[in-house]
Parts: structure tokens; C-alpha cells; sequence
């Protein structure tokens, strides 16, 4: 029994554990429905990633207003198609908008 039980419960801690590893951004990016809108190089319904960088760059606080557009949301920001809330966390938002903003 003892034979099954400690790897077993080895194994529940690690799932439990495996939200808690951090992400990259662009495996987050790929996990998410971001890329139906949304290219690094290129326009699509959203405006390319590198657009994104290139007009927030040197912008205090740029990470924290792109996180919550992405976790919320925006309307008028890049013309009048509206970006609808994504289903992210605010830690998950924050990598992304990183991410975003390091695409040159």
C-alpha cells in the first residue's frame, strides 16, 4: 500500500502545484484567445503586437493600463472595433502586457 501511496501523493501535489508555475508571455499568448484578434507583426481585427509596443513605449505605467485592457477590455483605444474582456487573471494580464510591450 505504502508502495502506491507516496507517489500518488506525489503526484496530487503536482498537479495541484501546476497552475502556480509561471508562464511566459508567449506561451500565454498561445493558451489564450488572444491571437484570433491579434498578430505580433501584422494587423488583424486588433492591432499588431509591435504597434502596441511601439506606441506605449517609454510610458510609465504602460504594463498596468495594457494589463487592464487585456483583462477588461477597451473601446476606442485603437479605432471602433471594441476588444472584449479575456478570461485572464490580474497576474496573468500583467505577464501578457509584458510580454506585449517587450515586442520590437
Amino acid at each position: 500500500m505504502k508502495k502506491y501511496l507516496i507517489p500518488l501523493l506525489a503526484l496530487g501535489g503536482a498537479v495541484v502545484l501546476q497552475p502556480a508555475v509561471a508562464q511566459d508571455g508567449e506561451t500565454l499568448f498561445k493558451s489564450k484567445p488572444c491571437a484570433a484578434c491579434h498578430a505580433i507583426d501584422s494587423k488583424l481585427v486588433g492591432p499588431a503586437f509591435k504597434e502596441v509596443a511601439a506606441k506605449y513605449a517609454g510610458q510609465e505605467g504602460a504594463a498596468d493600463t495594457l494589463a487592464g485592457h487585456i483583462k477588461n477590455g477597451s473601446q476606442g483605444v485603437w479605432g471602433p472595433i471594441p476588444m472584449p474582456p479575456n478570461p485572464v487573471t490580474e497576474e496573468e494580464a500583467k505577464i501578457l502586457a509584458e510580454w506585449v510591450l517587450s515586442q520590437k
